[in-house]
């Protein structure tokens, strides 16, 4: 029998990427990739989007049957509106963001596909979940996302409740909104930085936070030729860091052990509200991970109830680079299951 055919897209504030994939996580054609047209209009990014899902279904092997979409924002796939989405904006110039924007029904009408939509930190943990480290039958697997921001998800396994129940169970909470990890209060009087509420997670180890703490050492007077030979007067990034720690450059290597000291907090947190069999560190800036995790084990295991952070495999996401593409195709294959 054939396997269902989906395409999953990931959407993003500067690009917007799609791909068909079989049941079983199987690439079914090419990715592609377009600018999302963020700050230009809603119709632009419907186009943006639409052009995009297109060019996957052309490519496809197989008959495409439905899309699921990840989106960065409080997104309601019952009403079919996007709630809130920074990122974005109503039209070009314009300071409003997108609210109640009814991008579902938009892009069901632009493509002739049925649509699931969700948040895109949510269905990376759906996909690592489905195709990652969760191998499809983790009890419980939480994800932390790191990033320009941090996001998170939450997915449990029916055995994970009381109660009767199927799944697997991605949590979105009563107004669809929920599973923001990222914004949990960690420390509302430690210095932070740029995105996130004052002493969120996000403000911490987000990537403002992660070069507001680089930039401040070396506004301090921190020695550090790595870092000012790469930097050439521009502000510091997380690439950059990467790149200095690699040469053991210690202003580098200090803000990466900060790092993981405040991110264990954060896993010592979720180990202790959820519980998991899996708690997966995915994001771009996980890659630097040999940098900051083990300190974050050390403060996770110092924060967490001794016999569940004994029951948690915390591990670096197997699915960095396209958990928001295989979880938007998890989520479209439900529809259709």
């Amino acid at each position: 029998m054939p396997q269902a055919c989906v395409v999953g897209v990931d959407l993003g504030g500067t690009n917007v990427r799609a791909c068909a994939y079989l049941q079983d996580g199987t690439e079914a054609g090419a990715k592609f990739s377009n600018p999302s047209n963020a700050q230009v209009s809603v119709e632009s990014v419907v186009e943006s989007i639409s052009k995009t899902v297109k060019q996957a279904v052309e490519a496809s092997a197989a008959p495409v049957q439905a899309a699921g979409i990840g989106i960065p924002g409080h997104i309601d796939d019952e009403s079919g509106l996007v709630r809130w989405a920074p990122n974005f904006r109503m039209r070009a110039g314009s300071p409003d963001i997108w609210r109640d924007v009814p991008l579902k029904a938009a892009l069901e009408k632009a493509t002739g596909l049925p649509f699931h939509t969700g948040n895109d930190a949510n269905l990376a943990a759906l996909g690592e979940y489905r195709f990652g480290s969760g191998k499809g039958s983790a009890k419980c697997l939480v994800m932390i996302t790191l990033g320009t921001g941090v996001g998170g998800g939450v997915i449990m396994s029916p055995s994970a409740v009381h109660g009767r129940a199927t799944g697997p169970l991605m949590l979105v909470g009563g107004d669809k909104g929920g599973a923001e990890l990222g914004h949990v209060c960690i420390d509302p009087i430690e210095q932070a930085y740029g995105s996130g509420a004052k002493g969120s997670l996000e403000s911490f180890i987000g990537q403002h936070g992660i070069i507001g703490r680089a930039a401040a050492k070396l506004a301090a007077g921190a020695s550090s030729p790595i870092l000012d030979e790469l930097r050439q007067g521009a502000a510091p990034d997380p690439l950059m860091l990467f790149k200095a720690a690699e040469q053991g450059d210690k202003v580098a290597l200090d803000v990466w052990q900060e790092t993981g000291y405040f991110l264990g907090l954060g896993i010592g947190s979720f180990v202790n509200l959820f519980a998991p069999d899996v708690l997966a560190i995915g994001g771009q800036i996980s890659k630097a991970s040999r940098f900051f995790l083990p300190a974050a084990l050390e403060s996770a295991k110092a924060v967490a109830i001794p016999t569940l952070f004994g029951d948690a495999n915390i591990v670096i996401a197997e699915r960095v680079e396209d958990a928001g593409l295989l979880g938007s195709a998890a989520l479209a294959l439900e529809m259709i299951s």
